[in-house]
């Protein structure tokens, strides 16, 4: 489904007959647009079942025996599209509780939509709205309305768990913060938000360091996020199948697996930058330590590299991402990536286990089946240097020499999960050459490694265009008839 991804969106302009009304709400629930594919066949459908094996979270061996039922039988080459509602949907009253703000002018730009011959609405639900003043205490309500109105439109809902905070990001247009009861731990101890080598955090995310620790009233990060998972369908199984044909899970900043290497929104960070590694909490700091000594390598473990740049510096000049002996391919290099990325693909393991787990019972009736997927961030700038250093600090360890994504989607294939990639619309000649940018280099990427692994793909767009051209390079990387 359509997500946030560096703050900016595409919006879709639709068919002529209803460009009046959609003119007068585009500012208010036109965000951005997603479409999925199966690129192993070339071909679309309109519905989720055709595409995900009626919609089943499927393993490696059904959906290789199930591929050629679905090569023969697609003949609609129809792409659902997905429009994201908008960040500042919600609001605090009086008391501080969420509302739904626009209720009226809400309900007829999703009337709009729908005859304008969008097939659903991809709704972010935020961990710091249900479980926002104690923990334990899940509150549905406004989402119960949320999803009635999506319903009542005709509309089918894209759902992403959201465990992140959008406040830094959401550019004065209101956000979500954690709950609160988690910043008030993170006020005496902010070793459980990621932290950069000079001390900074930001309590966006939980630091993966805190995964397996009981911190946060006596649970750990990944029983939270269990916990609300659960509750989520426990609370909206009606819905499952039927309206939900989608439940994303955050991973991290933005809803995306990668750690927060590129803070635009408190200012530490500007594009093209090549950001620093987030490793720097004492929990992370403990294991990598640990990590160290297995590798008979103590002195590794006292600190992330010392040699690899500031956020706003670029590859050149900076020896942890050119060749050296003191790079990223030396043995420390290596080791150093190898732990920090690894750890970025056990967090998504671990999580996303707990939720095909806890769908799992809906797979085995097709009317209720759902698709889970997960994000990845688009970082492709630097993308045509040796090391792919933004890539290296946001945690996938993918070079000119080694493809970081294939362990990424490897773990998303053991847990039937689909793949949410960005940057449907992005062109390398419209990027600025002297940063050596390639969307559609990273793009075939991800597309090659996803069929590698059996893995269906969701895309998105990453910047806000209102040209043909742009949705007409979406069309393109959605449909290609030569593509096999």
């Amino acid at each position: 489904m359509a997500c946030k991804c560096g703050g900016y969106y595409y919006t879709l302009n639709a068919k002529a007959s209803f460009d009046r009304d959609l003119t007068k709400t585009r500012k208010f629930l036109l965000r951005n647009v997603s479409v999925i594919r199966m690129f192993t066949s070339g071909f679309f459908r309109s519905k989720w079942r055709s595409i995900a094996g009626k919609r089943r979270i499927l393993s490696m061996d059904a959906r290789e025996k199930s591929r050629s039922t679905i090569l023969e039988s697609s003949k609609d080459k129809r792409v659902p599209i997905f429009v994201m509602m908008p960040v500042d949907i919600f609001t605090l009253d009086a008391s501080g509780c969420p509302r739904i703000r626009k209720l009226k002018a809400l309900t007829v730009s999703l009337k709009a939509l729908k005859l304008a011959g969008v097939h659903g609405i991809g709704v972010e639900v935020w961990w710091g709205i249900v479980e926002r003043f104690s923990p334990f205490e899940y509150d549905w309500s406004l989402y119960e309305e949320l999803f009635k109105l999506v319903s009542d439109s005709g509309l089918k809902l894209h759902v992403a768990l959201s465990f992140h905070s959008n406040i830094h990001s959401s550019n004065g247009k209101g956000g979500v913060s954690l709950p609160l009861w988690i910043l008030e731990i993170g006020d005496v101890n902010k070793d459980i938000y990621y932290r950069d080598q000079h001390g900074f955090s930001n309590n966006d995310y939980l630091t993966l360091g805190v995964d397996h620790i009981p911190l946060l009233s006596g649970r750990t990060a990944l029983q939270c996020y269990e916990d609300f998972m659960l509750s989520f369908v426990n609370k909206f199984e009606p819905f499952i199948g039927s309206v939900i044909e989608e439940i994303s899970i955050g991973l991290g900043p933005s809803g995306e697996l990668r750690y927060p290497a590129h803070p635009f929104g408190d200012g530490r960070w500007k594009f093209p930058g090549i950001g620093e590694f987030q490793c720097y909490d004492k929990y992370m700091m403990e294991d990598l330590k640990m990590a160290a000594c297995r590798e008979g390598k103590p002195q590794w473990g006292d600190k992330g590299p010392q040699n690899a740049g500031c956020y706003n510096s670029v590859p050149s000049g900076v020896p942890f991402f050119e060749e050296g002996k003191e790079s990223f391919l030396s043995d420390y290099g290596r080791f150093f990536l190898e732990w920090y990325s690894g750890r970025l693909i056990c967090h998504a393991d671990a999580i996303l286990a707990k939720a095909a787990k806890i769908l799992k019972k809906y797979q085995e009736n097709e009317q209720t089946s759902v698709m889970l997927a997960a994000k990845i961030g688009g970082i492709y700038w630097w993308y045509q240097t040796l090391s792919h250093p933004a890539e290296l600090t946001a945690g996938y360890y993918n070079t000119a020499l080694r493809d970081g994504y294939d362990p990424v989607v490897s773990v998303l294939s053991r847990h039937g999960a689909a793949l949410h990639i960005p940057c449907l619309e992005m062109m390398d000649s419209e990027t600025p050459p002297t940063y050596l940018c390639s969307p559609e280099g990273l793009l075939k990427q991800m597309q090659s490694v996803s069929k590698k692994r059996i893995v269906n793909l969701i895309g998105r767009n990453t910047t806000e265009r209102l040209d043909k051209t742009g949705l007409w390079k979406i069309r393109s990387n959605c449909y290609n008839p030569k593509q096999k």
